[in-house]
């Protein structure tokens, strides 16, 4: 039988992009939920890692003896506010406030706000809790700016609104492997990958 990652998330679209970018690694590549783990998890860390790492130690407890559990932890930093949402991204007006309402906010809070004050990174971490009970972190980051409008309809959350301004596209007007190539989560897989294969 393959061994397996368990990634401890039931977003499909993220899930699709760890599978691409891990695909490589022989191991069969599990949500938390078709792995059959059910976990009510807080994330009441201070930084991406330590939310990352709660994610993957609550799921690490119900999972296989061989498994490579994962979690990640990722936010939008905008500079001039502050660098809001940040941590609390997901929870930013409410969890199950749209993004569409939730981009037009920050839109409106940047009204006025010219181009080279609108600067802003998507941050990603992942954590990785072995079979053995070694814990392993990565961070990717994308950095770009905050547009004045959604713009495309790929990505999800707030992917219509960050522009790369390099590539003059937002992250959600990038097809899936534009997005694999510079995406923060992305980046956070890779450097995830190269750790692991130190390590395994």
């Amino acid at each position: 039988m393959k061994k397996r990652i368990v990634f401890a998330t039931g977003n499909a679209g993220k899930l699709r992009e760890i599978r691409e970018i891990l695909g490589d690694m022989d191991r069969e590549i599990l949500s938390m939920k078709d792995a059959g783990i059910e976990a009510d998890i807080e994330e009441n860390g201070s930084t991406y890692e330590e939310n990352a790492l709660i994610k993957a130690r609550a799921a690490a407890a119900f999972a296989g003896p061989e498994d490579i559990v994962m979690a990640d932890d990722s936010g939008l930093e905008i500079d001039y506010l502050n660098c809001e949402p940040g941590i609390y991204s997901a929870r930013y007006l409410g969890e199950d406030t749209s993004y569409r309402i939730k981009n037009r906010n920050l839109i409106d809070r940047l009204e006025g706000v010219p181009d080279e004050k609108r600067t802003a990174r998507f941050v990603c971490a992942i954590a990785a809790v072995l079979p053995d009970g070694r814990e392993l972190t990565s961070r990717g980051v994308v950095e770009g700016r905050i547009g004045y409008e959604e713009k495309g309809n790929g990505g999800f959350g707030y992917d219509p609104i960050f522009q790369l301004p390099e590539l003059g596209k937002t992250t959600a007007e990038l097809d899936e492997e534009e997005k694999n190539a510079v995406s923060h989560r992305g980046r956070a897989l890779r450097a995830m990958k190269e750790k692991l294969r130190k390590v395994l």
